[in-house]
């Protein structure tokens, strides 16, 4: 799991809570029921009118997948393709129909696992594309889900702030209740601006990138492959996969 974004997030509402106690504040007064339902539930509620049930449905999901991505190794899957371009030079592509079942990749394990049933090289390369153009969109729409929220929910949290100080105004024959009722309301504000600057569009972002790195390892796997179905030599193999890494590091090839 790569702990960016967990380290990230845990570390900014520690900057936050660390700045309101040296300035003599409460954490505790931050944490009032009513703004918090109304910043969190009105900008999903809100985001959800612009989007579709499924979409909401997902929200949790991609969170929580967004905080424990895995990282990604692109160069292991360069010595993974490479050891198995060798052994499809030396035997044959269908030596590594048993080889293929310790893939741990997916992407690349279905993509060898076609190569080897002898689907047409042209044919492959349009099946393997095709899923990773659905993956863009799927982490396409997670990814403006919780943008978003970040848009929604810093002018929810004004909302919340307008409807207090309404509130407030209500109270003034009674100037002992008009401090914490006046408080209340902007913290409605103060929830608005956090959950969208250090939660929602971080998230946002998050996705994308992990997206750009989970997309470019798939479309390493798909030139591993066609090279492998080609009988490409394991050495120009390693070499071609290595120039597509952003980082590149020396990869196992055969002589």
């Amino acid at each position: 799991m790569d702990p960016a974004a967990i380290i990230g997030l845990v570390g900014a509402f520690a900057v936050v809570f660390t700045a309101v106690i040296l300035e003599g504040g409460s954490i505790g007064s931050m944490f009032l029921v009513a703004p918090l339902i109304l910043v969190f539930g009105g900008a999903i509620c809100a985001t959800m009118t612009g989007g579709t049930l499924p979409d909401t449905i997902a929200f949790m999901k991609n969170f929580i997948g967004g905080l424990t991505a895995k990282k990604v190794d692109a160069g292991a899957s360069v010595d993974v393709i490479v050891k198995l371009a060798e052994r499809a030079r030396k035997e044959g592509l269908l030596a590594l129909e048993d080889a293929i079942k310790d893939v741990k990749d997916p992407f690349l394990k279905d993509g060898l696992q076609l190569a080897v049933d002898g689907t047409d090289p042209e044919e492959l390369r349009e099946i393997l594309e095709g899923q990773i153009e659905a993956k863009k969109k799927r982490d396409k729409n997670a990814s403006k889900y919780f943008e978003n929220l970040g848009a929604f929910a810093p002018t929810i949290g004004i909302i919340g702030t307008t409807t207090g100080l309404i509130h407030a105004l209500e109270n003034l024959a009674q100037p002992e209740k008009l401090g914490h009722v006046i408080a209340g309301a902007f913290v409605a504000t103060l929830w608005g601006l956090l959950s969208s600057n250090l939660m929602w569009l971080p998230m946002s972002n998050r996705i994308k990138r992990m997206s750009e790195l989970e997309v470019d390892q798939m479309n390493l796997s798909i030139e591993g492959i066609m090279a492998i179905q080609a009988g490409a030599n394991p050495r120009l193999v390693a070499q071609k996969l290595k120039s597509l890494l952003p980082n590149p590091a020396p990869a196992k090839a055969a002589a």
